[in-house]
């Protein structure tokens, strides 16, 4: 059987177009124009993937995609940003979005990004490796090169964001966002205290995880082989 999309997107030329692209690769496809009908969709037929407008005139996309993990999180949601600026694709992703497609649409991006999630297969990853600094997502222990690490609660989330995404530059912002769910009580210096505390435990003068971008925030960093 076909890999199911689902895509929700007011633009009705838009979407239809997006449908046609799919519809000639062999997927079987479902369109929406609204986010509610859209949602309840997504329930009925359970697709691989959702393609996900992120600005819907009836259900803001943030919810809905929301409520598509809450349902199944193994669903893969792509967001769809009318501009694709920093802030709209932090809140999608922190919102648990698997990955975004900025507009204008094109058609080998958004098939080569689906390609790539249906590989992934939407299965829950049980460990997250970068170098030789492990984290087991179960268990919730840390080692690197075979050697046991103690974290707290939030240094194990902030580690886990970071390794999540290897080699990309992560906001303060973001970071705040995610692990702190912007507490308005929280400042973003918060996170570079706690980046300290990390560096403490998982680097020492032969091994640097953590890089500090001027001005941005962080990114953890892949050994070179």
């Amino acid at each position: 059987m076909n890999s199911i999309i689902q895509v929700i997107e007011d633009e009705q030329e838009m979407a239809n177009y997006i449908k046609d692209v799919l519809v000639d690769e062999g997927f079987q496809v479902f369109v929406d124009y609204r986010g509610l009908s859209g949602l309840n969709s997504v329930e009925k037929v359970s697709p691989e993937i959702v393609l996900l407008d992120l600005n819907l005139p009836d259900l803001d996309g943030r919810t809905i995609c929301q409520k598509i993990k809450a349902h199944d999180p193994q669903i893969q949601v792509i967001m769809i940003t009318a501009e694709g600026s920093p802030q709209d694709i932090a809140q999608g992703l922190n919102l648990g979005a698997d990955d975004y497609i900025p507009k204008p649409i094109v058609p080998e991006v958004l098939l080569a990004r689906i390609k790539a999630r249906l590989r992934s297969g939407g299965k829950i990853v049980q460990q997250l490796r970068v170098g030789d600094l492990i984290l087991n997502l179960t268990t919730h222990q840390v080692t690197q090169a075979g050697k046991a690490i103690s974290l707290t609660a939030q240094e194990f989330k902030l580690l886990e964001y970071f390794m999540s995404n290897p080699d990309k530059v992560l906001s303060r912002e973001m970071i705040l966002s995610r692990i702190w769910n912007s507490n308005p009580d929280i400042e973003t210096r918060v996170v570079d205290v706690y980046v300290g505390y990390l560096r403490k435990k998982i680097e020492n003068e032969h091994k640097k995880y953590l890089k500090s971008i001027r001005g941005f925030g962080y990114m953890i960093q892949t050994p070179p082989d």
